[in-house]
């Protein structure tokens, strides 16, 4: 289909659409698990932190 490198790179006129919607895609897949990964770890903090409350609020009232 493509004779030369440079044919296949300029994607027949459309280059620009076709490589900046690759290039959104690996962007997006990069950074999905690490916005996952931060929020989970966030998540978890805050749970340590209400059971460390929760005990926190019985000893004090024993």
């Amino acid at each position: 289909m493509w004779n030369s490198p440079s044919e296949f790179f300029a994607m027949g006129g459309y280059a620009l659409y076709v490589w900046s919607s690759f290039g959104v895609c690996a962007l997006v897949l990069i950074l999905e698990p690490l916005f996952v990964r931060a929020r989970f770890r966030s998540i978890v903090r805050r749970l340590r932190q209400e059971q460390l409350a929760e005990q926190f609020d019985k000893e004090t009232s024993k």
